[in-house]
Parts: C-alpha cells; sequence; structure tokens
C-alpha cells in the first residue's frame, strides 16, 4: 500500500491539502465567536483576517523561491510543522495577545498551498494543468466540506477544541509527507542558487507584472479575490446578526461551500475546460460571483443562502483555477515557485485589505456592504477581463 502511494505523489499531494485544509476548516468558521468571546467586535474579527494575510504577505515571496531553490518538499513540511504550532497556540489561548500571535504563526507558514500548487505544476503537463489545479481546488474544497461541520460539532464541546483536534492533523499530515512524498523538482530542475534581493516582496512583484501577458491576469485575481477575502471572517457575523446563526449552523454552511468546490473544481472544470477554454470559463464565473454577492446582501430568507452561496461557490470555483492556470503557462518550470509565490503575495495584499474592509463597514455601515461592494469589485474584474481580452495581447514568457 505505502509503495503504491509513494507511486502517485498527485495522490500524496492531494491528500495533504485535504488534511491541511481540513484541519483549517475546522476552525476557520470560529474564530469571529473567538474574537467576540474576548470582547471584540466586527472590526476585530476582520483585523485578525487582515493580520494572518499580512504575515502570509511577508512569508510568500520567501516560500516560493525556497521551494524554487532547496525543492518543494522540505519548504511543504517545515509549513505544516508551522501550522501545528500555530494550532496548539488558538487552542490553548486565554487571551486576544495569544489568539493574534497563533495567527501570526500560522499566516507566516500559510504559503504551503503555493508550494503545493507549484508540485502539481512540476508533475502535470501543459495539456493536465488546468485539471491538476482543479483537483487542488477540489481538495481544498473536500476539506472545506468536512471540517467546518466537525469543528461546528465539537464547539458544542468547547470553542478551544478544534483547533487542538487541527494540531494533531497537522503533525500527521507532516509525518505523512515526510514518509510517503516524493519531491517533484529535480536537482537539475532548480534554480542555481538563493539570491537575497529575490526575497524582496516589492521586487518580486515588480519582476512578476513586468512580464506584460501577466497584468491583466494579476489585476483580474485581485479583484476577484478582493470581492471575497473579507466574507470568510465577516461572514458568521453577518448570519448571526440577520438570522441568529450559531457556530454550528454556520460550519454546516462552510461544509456545503466545501460540497460546491468538489463537485465544482473536481469534476467541471476538467470536464469544460477542454470544450470552453480558461478564458469563457473565467468570464462565467466572475459573472455568477458578482450576482450571488449582491443577492447575498439583499436575502433575508435564511434558505436561500444556500443556492445563492452554491452559484457563487461554482462562480469562483471555474474563474480562479482557470486564472491560475493561464499564469503558469508564462514561465518555465524553474520559474513556477517564484511567479506562484508572487502571485500569492498578490493575494495576501487582497486578503490584507479584504477583511479589515468588509469589518468596518459592517461595524460602521451596516452589515450588507460587504456584500455590495464584494459584487462591485468582482464587476471591475469582468470588465477588465472583457477589455484585456478583446485587445489580444500576444503571451510572453520568462521574467525579465
Amino acid at each position: 500500500m505505502i509503495a503504491r502511494l509513494r507511486r502517485s505523489p498527485l495522490t500524496i499531494i492531494l491528500l495533504t491539502i485535504y488534511v491541511n485544509v481540513f484541519a483549517y476548516g475546522m476552525i476557520a468558521p470560529l474564530l469571529p465567536f473567538i474574537v467576540t468571546r474576548y470582547q471584540g467586535g466586527p472590526a476585530l474579527a476582520g483585523l485578525v483576517g487582515s493580520m494572518y494575510a499580512l504575515m502570509e504577505l511577508l512569508s510568500g515571496p520567501v516560500l516560493g523561491p525556497l521551494s524554487d531553490r532547496f525543492g518543494r518538499r522540505p519548504v511543504l513540511i517545515a509549513c505544516l510543522l508551522g501550522t501545528a504550532l500555530a494550532m496548539a497556540l488558538l487552542g490553548l489561548t486565554n487571551s486576544l495577545v495569544i489568539l493574534f500571535l497563533a495567527v501570526c504563526v500560522d499566516g507566516l507558514t500559510g504559503g504551503n498551498m503555493t508550494v503545493a500548487q507549484a508540485y502539481v505544476v512540476d508533475i502535470t503537463s501543459e495539456e493536465e494543468r488546468a485539471r491538476g489545479i482543479g483537483l487542488v481546488g477540489a481538495a481544498m474544497g473536500l476539506g472545506l466540506m468536512t471540517g467546518p461541520a466537525l469543528g461546528g460539532l465539537l464547539s458544542y464541546a468547547n470553542l478551544h477544541l478544534p483547533a487542538l483536534v487541527g494540531c494533531g492533523l497537522s503533525l500527521f499530515n507532516a509525518a505523512l509527507g515526510w514518509w510517503l512524498l516524493p519531491e517533484s523538482l529535480s536537482a537539475q530542475q532548480r534554480a542555481p542558487g538563493l539570491h537575497l534581493p529575490s526575497l524582496n516582496l516589492f521586487a518580486q512583484l515588480r519582476r512578476v507584472l513586468s512580464i506584460n501577458a501577466l497584468r491583466p491576469l494579476l489585476f483580474i485575481i485581485f479583484c476577484l479575490n478582493l470581492s471575497f477575502s473579507g466574507l470568510q471572517s465577516n461572514f458568521p457575523l453577518f448570519s448571526q446578526a440577520r438570522f441568529g446563526w450559531t457556530a454550528l449552523e454556520n460550519g454546516l454552511l462552510f461544509a456545503f461551500v466545501g460540497v460546491c468546490a468538489v463537485l465544482t473544481q473536481g469534476f467541471l472544470v476538467g470536464r469544460l475546460n477542454p470544450v470552453w477554454g480558461e478564458r469563457k470559463l473565467i468570464l462565467l464565473g466572475l459573472c455568477l460571483a458578482s450576482f450571488m454577492l449582491a443577492g447575498i446582501a439583499l436575502n433575508y430568507q435564511a434558505w436561500l443562502l444556500y443556492p445563492l452561496i452554491a452559484f457563487m461557490a461554482l462562480g469562483t470555483g471555474l474563474s480562479i483555477p482557470s486564472l491560475t492556470s493561464l499564469v503558469s503557462k508564462t514561465v518555465s518550470s524553474a520559474q513556477q515557485g517564484q511567479v506562484l509565490g508572487g502571485v500569492q503575495s498578490l493575494l495576501s495584499l487582497a486578503a490584507i485589505i479584504g477583511p479589515g474592509m468588509a469589518g468596518l463597514t459592517f461595524e460602521r455601515i451596516g452589515p450588507s456592504l460587504p456584500y455590495w461592494s464584494g459584487s462591485g469589485f468582482a464587476l471591475l474584474a469582468l470588465a477588465a477581463a472583457l477589455l484585456s481580452w478583446r485587445a489580444k495581447p500576444s503571451v510572453e514568457t520568462g521574467l525579465s
């Protein structure tokens, strides 16, 4: 059995991603409730999400090049151990200070998804890349499907218990990677050296933005992620304020989001991409995301959240893997980690702005505003896609 798994690196990396997201999914819907337990409000809950993204922003440009130089496997295992430490701190916290410390530790090692995506890119051909990245999304969706439901159930015993269970799962995941995950990047494919200037956040973003063909894609990715980046920390408070939902009901809805992600990225992307192509899937996904976010803002019936969330998850599930696939096709294999790390830094920038903005507007103006602004950002991404692809820019490869 072990020998068979070692011959299936895609299976192992998908299992690693699943367990990692499962552990995170258990505690994500509970963080706003933990914040409010220690006298925090929606703005402070948003600040927790922004702090995580800030730490991820600082570490993202480092983890990608490190994996290009030393291999994906050791960097991924180190990230998983960092997640275990963060979960332990969160499970033992008795104050907002320790909670913020746990979030900072987890954010510093939160770039493991970038390294995992680079691993998948290493072991898939260009023709299979969209499907491979879609399977990554499906593994993440499966983790988000099962993790929140268990976390919501465990929270009835103790609000901190899911984090302690997540710590154990993260340690198991690190051991799984150590024993079963082969290295995907051969010594010949690795970057020849590690130059400290290349680890600078702004230098790396500047290098990624220097690729003309990437600029429209990066703007679309930024706007799309800004449209929903604040909702994870905001939605439990939104549903509690408007519908009186508890941690369990929020956990079940997050689990439903995971089901939608599995169906979309595990089945639909792989089947629709060869027929429609990345661009059409992106346009459809952006339309769905924008309309469904507006629908959530207008909705006052709890049951309607499920179809609205389903179509929103369909939209993001179609567009995000397709955007990542287009980005990955512009550079060589030795630079995948650096480019995906730069993209992750851009996403972290959106994630820094999103939660804080959602929390402040929720607290100062009203519960609906984060969803109206999210709809607007998705529409902006759609407009950028239509304008840039109408111009049909030429594809450039390599970093200057």
